[in-house]
């Protein structure tokens, strides 16, 4: 029995929909249900899980809310629905709370806190540039969370914000580290010397993990949004975050992370840190080392050959003159592996592209959602082909609903759908822990696991990497642990699973 509602022009983040559909899960007698925004991708999740009916699916836009539930019985239908509207009455009374200071409006949050001066805005992205622009003229440093912001709002809010020296961190920008303070999906670091600007979340995070593992700390971690360093707009964040590290007494290295940047924008940056006197280090994803021929800047082709150079740096050390060994495990697959091929399934976009270009080095025909080659991306990204790389945080994926890192669903159904192909030789994940992340993703990833083993044509090798630390709320450790007690090899780094994996495959070729 399968029962919808609809509600129109109702809208609410993806955090508060994955607790709305974890309650309705949790019910006896409930068989799936879920609580989505009604976009096209997620009308055909529903449609696909038999939760939605064709009907309702028509009426149903982008902007309302749909509840479907399936059931074994119209009462527990009606004790589901009675649940939800708890949930919400439940919302709308925290919302009132009078133990909170509930402001509604910027022009009221600035006069209950006239020293404000910083904010984080995570509304739809249609939305977003007026809201933002209220901040940067009000003074207040930003980090714009959401997405779908328009690549020309995009560079009319910085312009602004460089001009009157404000931070204008994003589009799409998850992950800082500000004074101390982790933003968004950030970890627990130590405080040091390091600073960071990055265009990318999840490598930023690598990063930091890494540094703060080999005993070394983070001053400031800037992001600046994934298009930052495109011809369109110019590097303006990544160049004034660049400057202001340089001129910050507590930052004495100075660390880049990005996909390539435009040729343009690559001669910008390094025009400009060629005047710094404090060694820098550039890791631009897939990057020529020949882009840095004459330059003061360190070039590295891993997140984990950053941290290592950072950290070198930031003792006083010459890294040409401190071997950066990697000490990968020497393993090789099992004779009833008879699958052929790796399948990575990333919560976080900057691993699973450092991982692309890992595997591209050895095993050329890597597809991928995320390709910089035309040639190898996806047509159907539900489908694999061949080596595949996934970045479960695509836009496709997220659209109207949370982030992987925050709600795993989609990506334990893949992990599932891939153990189930006899071509699955490897599965390469990754675990990123931290503010923000989900409470345990090591536990998700292992009912995953158990319940895909029960599948299994064939054993199948399992690789992986925690981006964390022991400090985060999830601990680095504990996580790390149960992956192990499912049979998961854990690495250090995803940088070490994935030539790791790669190795795996090349070895039986050869």
């Amino acid at each position: 029995m399968i029962h919808n509602i609809i509600k129109e022009n109702a809208y609410f983040d993806s955090v508060t929909l994955m607790l709305f559909s974890s309650k309705l899960n949790s019910i006896e007698g409930v068989e799936q249900a879920a609580v989505m925004m009604g976009t096209d991708h997620n009308k055909d999740l529903m449609k696909s899980s038999g939760i939605l009916t064709d009907d309702v699916s028509h009426k149903a836009t982008s902007n309302d809310l749909i509840i479907g539930v399936k059931a074994q019985s119209q009462e527990i239908i009606d004790q589901a629905i009675k649940a939800l509207n708890e949930q919400f009455e439940n919302k709308s009374k925290a919302s009132t709370s009078s133990n909170k200071v509930i402001l509604r409006t910027l022009d009221a949050a600035i006069k209950h806190t006239p020293d404000l001066n910083f904010a984080i805005v995570s509304i739809p992205g249609r939305f977003a540039k007026n809201e933002v622009m209220k901040c940067l003229k009000n003074n207040i440093h930003v980090l714009l969370f959401s997405d779908n912001v328009s690549i020309e709002d995009e560079n009319e809010l910085k312009e602004y914000a460089v001009k009157h020296q404000l931070l204008m961190m994003g589009p799409d920008c998850g992950t800082a580290i500000i004074n101390g303070v982790s933003i968004g999906f950030a970890n627990v670091v130590r405080r040091g010397n390091i600073g960071l600007v990055a265009a990318s979340g999840t490598g930023l995070q690598e990063v930091t993990v890494i540094i703060d593992r080999l005993g070394g700390g983070i001053s400031q971690a800037i992001g600046t949004g994934g298009r930052d360093l495109k011809e369109a707009i110019g590097g303006k964040m990544m160049l004034m975050a660049l400057e202001a590290l340089n001129q910050d007494d507590s930052t004495e290295v100075i660390g880049m992370i990005s996909k390539p940047p435009s040729k343009i924008v690559l001669n910008r940056i390094l025009d400009l840190v060629s005047t710094f006197n404090k060694p820098v280090v550039a890791c631009f994803l897939g990057a020529s080392s020949s882009d840095f021929d004459g330059s003061n800047v360190f070039a590295t082709e891993t997140l984990e050959e950053a941290a290592k150079v950072l950290v070198t740096l930031s003792k006083g050390l010459n890294p040409h003159e401190t071997p950066i060994e990697n000490r990968d495990p020497k393993l090789q697959l099992s004779n009833e592996n008879t699958g052929k091929y790796i399948r990575g399934i990333y919560t976080g976009g900057t691993l699973a592209y450092e991982s692309i270009l890992i595997l591209k080095k050895q095993l050329s025909e890597t597809y991928s959602n995320i390709s910089s080659d035309p040639n190898y991306l996806l047509n159907d990204v539900e489908t694999s082909l061949k080596h595949t790389i996934m970045d479960m945080g695509d836009d496709f994926f997220t659209n109207g609903r949370p982030h992987p890192m925050i709600d795993p669903t989609l990506r334990s159904e893949r992990l599932i759908k891939e153990v189930k192909d006899p071509e699955t030789a490897v599965l390469l994940l990754d675990c990123v822990i931290g503010y923000g992340s989900h409470e345990d993703p090591a536990g998700e990833l292992l009912k995953a696991i158990n319940k895909a083993m029960e599948h299994a044509t064939h054993p199948i090798t399992l690789i992986a990497s925690v981006c964390g630390t022991s400090s985060d709320p999830q601990n680095r450790g504990e996580q790390e642990n149960k992956l192990r007690s499912a049979g998961v090899i854990v690495l250090d780094t995803n940088a070490q699973a994935a030539r790791l994996a790669t190795n795996l495959i090349v070895s039986r070729l050869d």
